[in-house]
């Protein structure tokens, strides 16, 4: 899978009313990114709409509820880190330099933005699936840098999920704001090299991290 830049349509010759599906898909994407890292899981719809300049008409005849579109978000941001990944799995350096480029590609698109709405819709199968392709990448892309010594061996997977989240929640207003997410992130960046203190606490658990995302129970 290549890796399709947000607010572009894909190369390949699509056109009419697919290409313009796929462009407003990815507008929506990007709002929808933004509106949930900075208002949370209760923002509204018509925000989303709003900052992608497409009508909220549109979304709902396309998703039907707002739940399909989260869904549908979801499955197209899973899709893009899984095209991160793979492109930093084919990168040529260091474990580090790979680990360094997917995460800089994630936290640029605000990949951890729908952490805020863990619980509160379900997701598909084929979602969970490719969370699950995902995860298997991310723990190959951590192997390399454990396995030649340039990422300290207590960094998890988990870990990197956390700070992509963190720094997917960090407002962008202004250009001083974006210019301090990325002293920020290179400061996090040098944190995972090797011949560090050791990290406190116990690993994170990632039965629990799924446990969070268990949409709530339906009354019978």
């Amino acid at each position: 899978m290549k890796k399709t830049d947000l607010g572009r349509p894909r190369a390949g010759g699509r056109f009419g009313r697919q290409a313009e599906a796929e462009r407003n898909d990815l507008l929506v994407l990007n709002a929808a990114r933004a509106v949930f890292a900075e208002q949370g899981a209760d923002a509204p719809v018509a925000d989303i709409a709003a900052l992608a300049g497409v009508g909220i008409g549109t979304l709902y005849r396309r998703y039907g509820s707002k739940e399909q579109l989260l869904q549908h978000l979801c499955a197209i941001g899973i899709a893009q880190t899984i095209a991160d990944l793979e492109a930093a799995l084919e990168a040529k350096g260091s474990g580090w330099d790979a680990l360094a480029q997917y995460m800089a590609a994630a936290v640029d698109a605000r990949a951890g933005a729908f952490a805020a709405l863990a619980g509160t819709f379900s997701l598909p199968e084929e979602v969970s699936a490719a969370n699950e392709q995902a995860r298997t990448l991310a723990e190959r892309l951590l192997r390399r840098g454990h396995d030649d010594g340039t990422v300290r061996g207590d960094v998890t997977t988990l870990d990197i999920t956390h700070l992509v989240e963190m720094f997917s929640r960090y407002p962008r207003r202004t250009e001083q704001d974006d210019h301090a997410r990325r002293r920020m992130l290179t400061l996090a960046l040098d944190g995972l090299r090797t011949v560090h203190t050791a990290l406190p606490g116990p690993q994170p658990d990632w039965a629990e991290y799924h446990r969070s995302w268990d949409a709530p129970d339906q009354p019978s």
